[in-house]
């Protein structure tokens, strides 16, 4: 199926989101859509999926035009989407989300499961989408969870597919393994939209490149005729540098120190076990592991979000084990959590408060007992400008923010308040290139002013680039620290997948 989009012009108050964009792909082609956090890219394809109605422009498929008033008309019409945050029931079998509002049903008006199933089990071999059908969704990794979704896209029989940053919390495996389906998809004629900022994913599996800057189309290129360099110059306006360029460290004293670390998980099982490290002020050490062997239960008892179940947490020098994480904010620690949408930012409170929610009981934005709401406007104005925070203002609620955008409010939030220690999880999930040199040279500057910061990151190339120590977790337990100058992917990644020798 041929999707073309002409024209579409989209606006939200005060903001144009899309301007006369036009957009084309051709049955059997992966179209990239790339472009900087903000730029339009989510909303475009939203007005494609009929969430939104264009304010000017028309969508045509196989040349006809057509309107979608609804994602259910678009469905219809042949155009899945799965979202960067996943629409399925955890409670709910995979069978039953797959089936959820199309279901089969018999001659006497009971659910038609084996007629389902059958189908399942046939586009599951079709694809290579293997997933267990009576697996409950919330036991799947986020890789089966994806898989799921493109199940249930293409049991409503889906010609074009949008992914939505759909690498975005995949490990490197998954991501291969979503390769490899999407060369599955377009080798049967589907086409595929796919939504990204990751320069080296988009040319790999791309056909064409579209980049979208502040909701304009300001380029399309080809794999072979662009270089990484060239796409991020295209994304952010200007030329940007890829590779991180900081000093040697000058480790000084130890600022944390975790000895014989235990922490279980909710069924009671521990997930990180005997685990013991130190960070040094001035120095950058990275956790690096495949997502799901204990890295967010051990940085949730480092910020005091979950119990310690044995062992210790010293923060220079001060046993803080199972301190509130108010009163390890009071002594210098800040958290970039890695999950922003349950742990970093409160959806319906605008940017201005989300920027003051762990400070806004200290000066300059409280006096005694009371607020004082230009002085957190003013930070808010300030933090907005310096780490491009790209929303219509100060006032409006964080859940209108693009994921990207809502994470440099977390990370705007938090590098203020990092003076001893910086614990970063994930702290470039979901940013664009252009952001994610901003956030990495933060991260060295908050290094060489002496405190002591430790990164969680599942990507590799994130670890290679900041780190002056890795820290290798598997199965709850370090299976390895390399130096810097040591540390190499072909290591790393055999360290990563369990490998001791």
């Amino acid at each position: 199926m041929r999707v073309e989009l002409r024209g579409i012009t989209k606006r939200f108050p005060g903001v144009v989101a899309n301007a006369d964009v036009d957009l084309e792909v051709d049955g059997g082609q992966v179209l990239a859509l790339l472009g900087e956090n903000g730029a339009g890219k989510s909303t475009l394809m939203n007005v494609l999926f009929g969430l939104y109605e264009p304010d000017g422009g028309e969508i045509l498929l196989d040349g006809s035009p057509v309107r979608f008033a609804s994602p259910a008309a678009s469905i219809a019409a042949g155009i899945g989407m799965v979202h960067q945050h996943f629409m399925l029931v955890p409670v709910f079998s995979v069978l039953e989300n797959v089936m959820l509002g199309v279901e089969t049903t018999t001659r006497l008006g009971g659910l038609d499961r084996r007629a389902a199933r059958a189908r399942l089990v046939e586009l599951s071999a079709a694809y290579n989408l293997q997933v267990d059908p009576d697996a409950d969704v919330e036991d799947l990794s986020v890789g089966a969870q994806q898989r799921v979704e493109i199940l249930k896209a293409l049991y409503r029989q889906a010609d074009c597919l949008i992914l939505d940053e759909p690498t975005a919390v995949l490990t490197p495996p998954e991501i291969d393994d979503l390769f490899r389906i999407i060369t599955t998809l377009t080798e049967s004629g589907r086409s595929v939209i796919f939504i990204s900022h990751k320069l080296g994913e988009v040319r790999r599996i791309a056909d064409r490149i579209t980049v979208l800057r502040r909701g304009e189309v300001v380029g399309t290129t080809t794999p072979a005729e662009s270089s990484e360099a060239d796409l991020a110059a295209l994304m952010v306006g200007r030329e940007v540098q890829l590779v991180v360029d900081k000093s040697p460290a000058r480790p000084g004293q130890p600022v944390l120190r975790v000895e014989g670390l235990r922490v279980l998980d909710e069924r009671g099982v521990a997930v990180v076990d005997g685990v013991s490290f130190e960070v040094a002020a001035g120095e950058i050490v990275a956790v690096a592991g495949v997502q799901g062997n204990g890295q967010t239960e051990l940085v949730e008892a480092l910020a005091g979000l979950r119990a310690v179940d044995a062992g210790t947490v010293h923060l220079d020098g001060e046993d803080v084990t199972g301190l509130q994480p108010r009163r390890l904010l009071e002594r210098g620690m800040a958290h970039v959590p890695e999950d922003r949408q349950r742990d970093g930012v409160v959806g319906a409170f605008p940017v201005r408060d989300n920027l003051v929610l762990n400070t806004f009981r200290r000066r300059p934005f409280a006096r005694g007992l009371r607020i004082d709401r230009r002085a957190i406007r003013d930070n808010a104005s300030r933090l907005m400008a310096d780490f491009d925070i790209r929303a219509a203002s100060p006032e409006v609620a964080a859940a209108t923010l693009s994921g990207g955008n809502q994470q440099k409010v977390i990370v705007a939030r938090e590098f203020g308040h990092a003076d001893r220690l910086l614990i970063a999880a994930q702290p470039t999930r979901g940013l664009d290139v252009g952001s994610i040199q901003y956030i990495h040279r933060r991260i060295v500057d908050k290094r060489d002013e002496g405190a002591a910061v430790l990164l969680v990151s599942t990507e590799l190339d994130e670890v290679l680039a900041l780190a002056d120590r890795v820290i290798v977790v598997f199965r709850g337990h370090i299976v390895g620290t390399v130096p810097r100058a040591d540390a190499t992917r072909d290591h790393l990644g055999l360290l990563m997948a369990g490998a001791t020798a």
